[in-house]
């Protein structure tokens, strides 16, 4: 057994719901979740209800966020078909724009080359665009970030001709960076047959082959994102069940794991999840803040003391090789053995 301090985490892809979906997660039980999982500031994406596409509703939204953040925020806009001036007139106040190519849980969706041109057009050039994009869209998009001079972030890459592609851009000198998901790394298709609709998820499980490409192809990720995505019970039993399964909880015992397996590094873990998403957000660092973690010993991950509001986890009883002991924040501990001690509020959010 041996404890480690990190630094704390950074995850650069979640769905806290607020507006319009706070009865699955809002900025205080998401960023709970957060600090349990030993992460200190997370972007949240634009699909909410209003959707998060001008500078108005992203000032609604940070207005949301700062009393119920208990860690930090970061807010991303997102590209819709005839907004493409509008985010980029409100650009300093975000992390990045978000684009949804394929299909999504939400209204945000392009799919038609034109507005795609005006939003690789418009975008200012100092932040990222982050998108959705699977499989041929995959090489559209990685195109027009060239063809436009634009630093493209792919998240939640699933496929092996996905991780293979952006791995050929990279080495020609492509400007794109990319991110995995625990749950596209540790599951697969076979998880899914088993979970039933809580297997659900875009991009879907894939299979043994694809998840194996993205272990093999791990130098060419720059990201560990969890696309915390919680829905309730009820709806994941409904029909259809909506996509998306939690995962701020989970990451770091997940990865902790791996690191046991020696399948990376700790310092590699620590360039996943830290050194890479802020550099490639643009985030300044959080002085006097970490993460206390103890590895060796085994554990089983259970849906019990969850924090995220949907209550339930794809990887219960999967047993785990790390957990986190105590989350501090700006020198003030926010998580400790159980317990979640920050306030709402006492988070920050960006930009603002």
């Amino acid at each position: 057994m041996t404890v480690h301090r990190l630094p704390g985490l950074i995850d650069p892809h979640v769905h806290l719901r607020e507006p319009g979906g706070t009865h699955k997660e809002d900025y205080a039980t998401g960023t709970a979740a957060a600090l349990a999982g030993g992460i200190t500031l997370v972007l949240d994406m634009p699909n909410t209800y209003p959707p998060t596409t001008d500078a108005g509703l992203l000032a609604e939204k940070r207005a949301l966020a700062a009393p119920g953040a208990r860690c930090d925020v970061g807010l991303y806009l997102g590209a819709s078909r005839d907004n493409a001036a509008q985010v980029a007139e409100a650009a300093p106040g975000a992390v990045g724009l978000k684009i949804y190519v394929n299909e999504t849980y939400g209204p945000l969706r392009i799919d038609d080359l034109s507005t795609l041109m005006a939003h690789f057009r418009a975008w200012p050039k100092g932040k990222p665009i982050a998108v959705h994009a699977e499989g041929l869209a995959v090489a559209q998009v990685i195109a027009l970030g060239i063809l436009y001079g634009q630093r493209v972030h792919f998240c939640h890459v699933s496929r092996k001709a996905e991780i293979e592609l952006i791995a050929h851009a990279r080495q020609k000198g492509a400007r794109i960076t990319c991110e995995v998901t625990p749950h596209h790394l540790f599951l697969t298709e076979a998880d899914a047959d088993r979970l039933g609709p809580f297997g659900q998820m875009r991009p879907s499980l894939a299979t043994p082959y694809d998840q194996f490409a993205l272990w093999t192809h791990l130098d060419f990720v720059d990201c560990i994102a969890t696309d915390h995505a919680p829905h309730t019970v009820e709806e994941k039993r409904g029909v259809p069940p909506p996509p998306g399964v939690p995962g701020l909880e989970t990451l770091l015992p997940l990865m902790l794991t791996a690191v046991v397996e020696k399948r990376l590094s700790l310092e590699r873990l620590i360039e996943l999840t830290v050194t890479n998403p802020a550099r490639i957000f643009g985030l300044s660092g959080q002085p006097d803040t970490w993460v206390e973690v103890e590895i060796g010993p085994t554990w089983e991950i259970t849906e019990q003391g969850l924090f995220t509001k949907c209550g339930w986890t794809p990887f219960a009883g999967m047993p785990v090789r790390g957990r986190v002991l105590r989350t501090c924040l700006r020198g003030v501990i926010a998580y400790e053995e159980g317990r979640i001690l920050a306030k709402p509020g006492q988070g920050r959010v960006l930009f603002s």
